[in-house]
């Protein structure tokens, strides 16, 4: 549903995540309408746009889409809706949801860097995974639910006001073209009785 129709080669790929052609802005209006138009009840389209809000502020990178689909599916959700939930954390985004996350959890755990810092070295990282990966995860509950619920609570009245308007424009539709389909009919069968008239007109014409 969200494919592009000429899929673009992994560079391509991957520079229109980090900067895209068209804007972050228009992107995300892109979705909004996708998202709005989903065949679901505004309930479970901003319950499951909510689920990929909450997968966003978790460790698992590269595993996002999976978490919050199994998010979704365990709460009867809609699950198009939380893949589009997790563009909400992006290379915009992520600084801040990370940062936020990680300070929280080590306020929440008291679990601090086992070496002194000493710059990002893959050596420095592996061995301080744990006062990482954990403060990390704890720290991302809290953000992640008030998230979530706020989310939900904006889209959720939105979608149904867009669906109502949708649903009005469409009825409005469909009896337009049931009156233009009832005004061909008439005219058809006026221009039936008519030519059936005319030849008993020509035949009690006196000059005939």
């Amino acid at each position: 549903m969200f494919r592009r129709r000429d899929p673009l080669p992994f560079r391509d790929r991957f520079r229109e995540f980090l900067s895209p052609r068209k804007g972050w802005q228009r992107g995300y209006r892109y979705l909004g309408k996708r998202m709005q138009r989903l065949p679901d009840t505004p309930h479970r389209i901003a319950l499951g746009f909510a689920c990929g809000v909450f997968a966003s502020f978790t460790p698992f990178f590269g595993f996002h889409f999976v978490i919050a689909a199994a998010l979704a599916f365990a709460l009867r959700a809609n699950v198009l809706a939380s893949a589009t939930g997790t563009f909400v954390g992006n290379p915009l985004t992520f600084p801040v949801i990370a940062g936020a996350s990680f300070w929280m959890g080590r306020k929440i755990t008291g679990i601090h860097f086992a070496e002194p810092y000493h710059g990002w070295t893959f050596g420095w990282l592996w061995d301080n995974l744990d006062a990482i990966f954990v403060p990390y995860l704890v720290g991302g509950v809290l953000p992640g639910l008030a998230g979530s619920v706020a989310f939900y609570l904006v889209l959720r009245p939105m979608i149904a006001a867009y669906q109502n308007r949708r649903r009005s424009k469409l009825m409005a539709v469909a009896k337009e073209r049931v009156r233009q389909a009832h005004e061909r009919r008439r005219a058809a069968k006026e221009a039936k009785q008519a030519a059936k008239a005319s030849p008993i007109r020509r035949a009690g014409d006196p000059a005939s």
